[in-house]
């Protein structure tokens, strides 16, 4: 008998953070003393608060369906953080709690493409972004975002990608992966370039707005040109700043139509998000956010000593991150060249392959993210782990020939 497999699935990838973090488990479960820097996953403990708030509802016996989009008492927490943090404004009924922040992707594609509509994906760009898009029917156009300019989206750039056919652009900042920002005037020159192009809509994933370094700050797009907040989603969830990315509890406020359409998608899909998390993300969003700080101070020390470390290497450039987690180093010095064991570096793909084969560090390739030759790592992890990672990176790298 045959399996018949849907045609929006065939030819998608899996995601190349998740092949090459299974990849290291495998190594891991053969003996090997792998580290791995390939998932954006955060080392801190969840807050406390929410811990004992999501045991308190379970106590109380909050476990029946919740409603749909989102218990009452989190969407009011989501609108007071949007009001105070992002300085927007939103009632209860524009706001969607979803079962992490890539539901938030998957209900928005899912509300609102047909097939051939164009989905504009700065590059690089987070993995999931042109595979849901294609999930959808609809066409990713990816437009790069080069080291030398910042990874920054550039208005021309823009410019020349719409068309007619263009439904979302989807704009990720601070980006994963590269750890660019948007400042205030490059997102004002980006609402310009949206002002001639009202036909398309803006997916705003603001999921590492709290992780910047050197003080810099983000910006909410929808704050800075209020005049297309009637197209603007702005997503968010619990994952990263608050270190609690097992609980699933993403999030979105955008205009009450787009918001209805996708807890529609969501009522036939997954339903509403599990009742403990949603406590347990009331509580982290009034938690202190000295916490968040102390997150954010740490990531800022750890991105020096990569980033430093991965300079030192002949071969390979690295931009320094302005936020959230990542180093996005450039590889092209090592093209070509060939491995202790014998294996020619001929992509960021064999790179990756080799460093986690030969040195037993797990990073993720850059084309992967749109954008070759890089690699990705994260440096979500404790120093001692880092430090060792990058002596055995410089090693690998010393050994190329």
């Amino acid at each position: 008998m045959t399996f018949h497999v849907a045609g929006r699935l065939r030819g998608l990838p899996q995601p190349a953070t998740i092949a090459m973090s299974t990849r290291a488990r495998e190594l891991r479960a053969e003996g090997a003393d792998v580290i791995s820097l390939a998932l954006g996953e955060p080392d801190f403990p969840s807050p406390p608060e929410a811990v004992e708030a999501a045991a308190a509802a379970g106590r109380a016996g909050d476990t029946r369906y919740p409603p749909i989009g989102g218990q009452p008492a989190l969407k009011a927490a989501i609108v007071d953080k949007f009001r105070r943090q992002n300085r927007l404004d939103f009632t209860p009924e524009q706001i969607l709690v979803a079962n992490g922040g890539k539901q938030v992707i998957f209900n928005a594609f899912m509300a609102t493409l047909e097939p051939g509509d164009e989905v504009i994906v700065p590059a690089p760009y987070w993995v999931s972004y042109p595979i849901i898009a294609r999930m959808m029917g609809g066409v990713p156009v990816e437009v790069p975002c080069h080291e030398a300019s910042g990874f920054r989206l550039r208005p021309v750039a823009l410019r020349a990608a719409i068309t007619p056919r263009t439904r979302w652009l989807v704009l990720n900042f601070p980006n994963n992966p590269s750890g660019a920002i948007m400042e205030r005037a490059d997102l004002e020159a980006i609402a310009d370039v949206l002002r001639d192009a009202p036909h398309v809509w803006v997916l705003a994933d603001e999921i590492y707005e709290h992780l910047t370094f050197d003080g810099r700050k983000h910006v909410s797009l929808a704050a800075v040109a209020p005049d297309l907040a009637g197209r603007i989603l702005t997503m968010n969830g619990m994952a990263k700043a608050y270190a609690m990315t097992g609980w699933r509890v993403g999030f979105a406020g955008g205009p009450l139509p787009l918001i209805k359409a996708m807890t529609s998608v969501q009522s036939n899909a997954t339903s509403g998000v599990c009742t403990l998390a949603q406590a347990g993300a009331v509580a982290a969003l009034g938690s202190p956010f000295e916490r968040v700080e102390t997150m954010r101070a740490t990531y800022q020390a750890r991105r020096d000593r990569v980033v430093a470390a991965l300079r030192a290497l002949d071969g390979l450039t690295c931009a320094r991150p302005d936020g959230a987690f990542y180093a996005y180093p450039g590889i092209s010095g090592v093209i070509g060249k060939t491995s202790a064991r014998g294996r020619l570096m001929a992509s960021d793909l064999d790179f990756a392959e080799a460093l986690l084969e030969e040195a037993h560090v797990a990073t993720v390739p850059g084309a992967a993210f749109g954008m070759s030759p890089h690699i990705r790592l994260s440096f979500a992890a404790s120093d001692a782990q880092l430090d060792e990672a990058c002596r055995r990176i410089a090693d690998f790298v010393r050994t190329l020939r």
